[in-house]
C-alpha cells in the first residue's frame, strides 16, 4: 500500500511539473512593461518571436543553449514573447514543448496596439520580427532587429553582464 501511495503522489508530482513547464501566459503590453520594469539589475533578453516565424524558429536553439548556459546567474533573465494569436495559444503550449524550450514564454496578446507599443519598445523598429531587446535596471541597453547569432548573442550578454 505504502508503495503504491508513493507511486501516485510521484506521478502527481510529475504531472504538475510538466503542466508547469507547459503552462502560457498571455499579458498585454502594460503587463510586459511592468514585467521589464521588475526585473530590476537583472540583464533582461526580451526576443520577440512566433511560430509562424521561420527566422524566429530558426534561432530559438542557439537562444536555448545560451539561455542554459546563463540561467544559474542571478544577474540574467530571458524572456521570450510570442507574437501568436491568442486563438493559436494551445499551439504555442506545444511549441514550448516540441522545441523543449527552457526560457520563460509569454504570449503578447495586443495586436490590435501594435502601432502603439511596437514604437515604445524602439521607435526605429519596423514591426518585422524576430527582434531582440536587451534591458538593465528596466532600461534598454541594446536592440538588435533580426535574426540574432549564438556568437553575438553570448558576447551581447558578457557586455552587459556585470
Amino acid at each position: 500500500m505504502k508503495n503504491l501511495l508513493c507511486l501516485l503522489i510521484l506521478c502527481f508530482c510529475f504531472s504538475a511539473f510538466r503542466a508547469q513547464q507547459t503552462e502560457v501566459h498571455s499579458v498585454k503590453y502594460e503587463e510586459l512593461e511592468k514585467k521589464i520594469q521588475e526585473e530590476g539589475d537583472k540583464l533582461l533578453v526580451v526576443n520577440f518571436w512566433a511560430t509562424t516565424c521561420a527566422p524566429c524558429v530558426k534561432e530559438l536553439p542557439d537562444f536555448m543553449e545560451v539561455n542554459n548556459k546563463f540561467k544559474d546567474n542571478p544577474k540574467f533573465k530571458m524572456i521570450l514573447v510570442s507574437l501568436d494569436r491568442l486563438v493559436d495559444q494551445e499551439r504555442v503550449i506545444k511549441f514550448i514543448k516540441n522545441k523543449n524550450l527552457t526560457a520563460e514564454v509569454v504570449l503578447l496578446d495586443d495586436i490590435k496596439r501594435m502601432n502603439t507599443w511596437i514604437p515604445k519598445f524602439e521607435k526605429n523598429w519596423d514591426g518585422n520580427i524576430p527582434v531582440t531587446i536587451f534591458y538593465k535596471n528596466g532600461e534598454k541597453v541594446h536592440f538588435n532587429d533580426g535574426e540574432m547569432s549564438k556568437e553575438d548573442l553570448e558576447k551581447t550578454i558578457n557586455n552587459h553582464l556585470k
